[in-house]
């Protein structure tokens, strides 16, 4: 079983950054892909970003690209998404995820693994 914790939400102004932390209690978190996912009210849960295992790939949903930056430290057991030049539409809330497959997939369905999520809100 791996427990995610995400942090790092809160409310920011157009065109600022937030990062996001997403914590995983495992012994074996390089084992694990791990990907962000957003909701917005009324809406379906969407890809934002994932990484694989070793971290040397990424993928990002076209929405995201050149403002979002993912990665991870394998030795804290935690993944990271810096968000940059926020837009009101980034507002949702932010879920982490781990897949015990390898590459950086897009697909909710082939991750194991959700945390609770955390609010980000991006005023105009």
């Amino acid at each position: 079983q791996v427990q995610l914790v995400e942090s790092g939400g809160g409310l920011v102004q157009a065109g600022g950054s937030l990062r996001l932390s997403c914590a995983a209690s495992v012994n074996t978190f390089s084992s694990y892909a791990m990907g962000w996912f957003r909701q917005a009210p009324g809406k379906e849960r969407e890809f934002v970003a994932a990484i694989s295992r070793s971290g040397r790939l990424t993928n990002y949903a076209d929405s995201v690209k050149g403002r979002f930056t993912i990665s991870r430290d394998n030795t804290k057991n935690t993944v990271y998404l810096q968000m940059n030049s926020l837009k009101p539409e980034d507002t949702a809330v932010y879920y982490c995820a781990a897949d015990r497959g390898m590459g950086a997939t897009t697909m909710p369905e082939r991750y194991d693994y959700w945390g609770q999520g955390t609010q980000v809100t991006v005023s105009s």
